[in-house]
């Protein structure tokens, strides 16, 4: 049995607006290399944000991310900024909200990496979701990712 294999990468992607975006191929870019020499492993992916979350979810269908995006909105509207719910307000309406929906898809995945590839099932893709309309302080909606992969070859 090989020596455990241990790789870090660290990814900046832009989501382009608001909403759930699929990033599957911008990540196995950027590990493909370190990837293929892993027959048996784990992958966690971590966001280093606090308005914005990582999911797995269907691949295919754009409506998917579409719903996602609205059903999020109804379970932690920005209207709960103007109506008392929230207290942290000074950063605009759509950023009590994006820390909810962050917490609740969550900052990190983990998947099972077999025979060199991410073990995702055939509809499966990762999704950045993009919590913000204006992206908080720094502006933009640019997001840094921490992949850490481990295994054996």
């Amino acid at each position: 049995m090989s020596a455990p294999r241990w790789f870090q990468k660290n990814i900046s992607i832009t989501a382009p607006s608001r909403g759930c975006h699929l990033i599957t191929s911008e990540v196995n870019k950027a590990i493909k290399d370190d990837i293929a020499t892993i027959n048996i492993g784990m992958a966690n992916f971590f966001i280093q944000h606090t308005s914005a979350s990582l999911t797995v979810n269907e691949n295919a269908d754009p409506d998917v991310r579409r719903d996602m995006e609205a059903a999020f909105n109804k379970i932690a509207p920005e209207s709960w900024n103007r109506d008392g719910t929230f207290k942290h307000t000074m950063e605009g309406d759509d950023d009590m909200p994006g820390h909810l929906k962050s917490s609740l898809m969550g900052v990190s995945l983990n998947i099972p990496i077999s025979n060199g590839r991410l073990a995702l099932g055939t509809w499966q893709g990762i999704y950045l979701n993009e919590h913000r309309n204006q992206g908080g302080w720094g502006g933009g909606h640019t997001r840094n990712i921490i992949i850490t992969l481990q295994g054996q070859s």
